[in-house]
């Protein structure tokens, strides 16, 4: 299974006072010294951490393979052509939202991601869609020509977080925060067989299989073993346990988990 590690939280580091370090682009060799097998990376909309400049010096300077995350604005979608990253994540995208929330309707856009999967295909590029793991999404991401799907772990994540860490329920972030306990282990388990059977669904229909969101050095474990999924993307905690380890041995850390599966 391979690694991409999200950098989007350095550059939120460095927007935090406006100023020019960190620079996310120091991240890139460390991470390939650490032994990454991507870059991942989220041109928002709203610039709140990666800039354009950053998403150009990054494609052009990186020796692993850039994954980058984008909404289907127009805009954003022709900066990418122009720059030809390796691979782009279809993502939904709400100026509101802290991080991203659920997976992409494909749907409802059905025609303009056929559209942008067809040109950046042309190109060499790409393309995932970052998905729920409702069998329909899946199928009408193999029909619009998806190299790719990546399954929206978020579900899974938060409820792994209610049922063994050792947090309030008040927690702000957790939506089935009043449910007993054996409510949410059965809402956990059916979030885990959710994941299971999407990414075995995809796999039969010739789709590459990653998954990301929320996912942690503690609740890893369950993922790694659906061997559908190929791919793991994972930034917020790595950045974080790099706040006090260094990111290269965050990092180091990480693969290490994943290797000893």
């Amino acid at each position: 299974m391979l690694l991409g590690v999200n950098i989007d939280h350095i550059a939120t580091l460095r927007e935090a006072r406006a100023i020019n370090d960190p620079d996310p682009l120091e991240a890139v060799f460390i991470a390939k010294r650490a032994g990454a097998n991507q870059i991942t990376i989220h041109l928002r909309e709203d610039r709140r951490h990666m800039h354009d400049s950053d998403v150009k010096r990054i494609i052009e300077s990186s020796f692993l393979p850039v994954n980058v995350e984008c909404s289907i604005n127009p805009e954003i979608i022709n900066f990418l052509l122009a720059c030809k990253p390796h691979r782009i994540t279809l993502v939904p995208e709400n100026r509101q939202e802290v991080t991203t929330e659920g997976g992409l309707d494909v749907l409802k856009h059905f025609q303009n991601i056929a559209h942008i999967t067809q040109s950046f295909k042309q190109i060499g590029t790409e393309v995932s869609l970052f998905i729920d793991t409702e069998i329909e999404q899946i199928c009408a991401s193999k029909e619009v020509g998806a190299n790719t799907i990546e399954l929206h772990t978020g579900a899974y994540a938060n409820l792994f977080l209610m049922l063994f860490s050792n947090l309030p329920r008040t927690h702000h972030s957790i939506k089935s925060l009043e449910l007993p306990h054996n409510e949410l282990k059965a809402q956990y388990q059916q979030a885990l067989s959710n994941l299971q059977n999407a990414a075995k669904e995809a796999k039969w229909l010739g789709l590459e299989v990653a998954a990301g969101h929320g996912l942690n050095y503690c609740n890893l474990k369950p993922i790694l073993k659906i061997s559908e999924i190929k791919e793991l993307n994972i930034g917020q905690s790595i950045i974080a346990r790099a706040v006090f380890t260094g990111l290269e041995q965050a990092i180091k850390e990480m693969v290490a988990l994943i290797k000893a599966h």
